[in-house]
């Protein structure tokens, strides 16, 4: 595999990160209301991500953007508590272990901000993430933490730092 540089999201990278979340929810068959398919700020992730607590990195090789996920202080969580949040990857990148480096990164950043334990919300429909979400020590939740809006997701899993 080519060198891979992990860095946080750049204004443009708003459209390319749009089209790879949408489109693996499309080809998972996860596009349905109450998912980031159609949240608003799926279009402006820069800029959600300039909210304090927060951060997304995206992975790129080759000067190609390969997808990104970030930690996110979504509302109603517990105290101590953020959110693992829009974790996506073209079908060329997965398999390559960016998913992995991308979930280390933002769990670091998310010990280093002080936070005790990180939510995520996901779909059966997504069962490979989920398998590598169970790989990083996430346990299942039997209901949603916090206040997302993603109806969509039943999914609820929690990792302790």
């Amino acid at each position: 595999m080519q060198p891979v540089q992990i860095r946080t999201i750049e204004p443009a990278d708003n459209a390319a990160l749009a089209i790879i979340i949408r489109n693996t929810l499309t080809e998972f068959g996860a596009n349905h209301p109450g998912t980031v398919y159609y949240d608003s700020t799926t279009d402006a992730l820069h800029t959600l991500f300039q909210t304090p607590g927060s951060i997304y990195y995206v992975a790129i090789v080759n000067d190609q953007l390969m997808g990104g996920a970030g930690i996110f202080p979504s509302d109603g969580l517990p105290e101590g508590t953020c959110e693992l949040v829009k974790m996506y990857l073209l079908p060329a990148a997965r398999g390559l272990g960016l998913g992995k480096l991308l979930i280390d990164k933002a769990l670091d950043f998310a010990r280093e901000a002080g936070y005790r334990q990180v939510y995520l919300e996901t779909m059966p429909e997504l069962r490979k993430a989920v398998s590598v979400y169970e790989k990083f020590g996430f346990q299942y939740l039997p209901g949603p933490l916090g206040n997302t809006g993603h109806f969509g997701c039943d999914i609820w899993m929690l990792k302790k730092l």
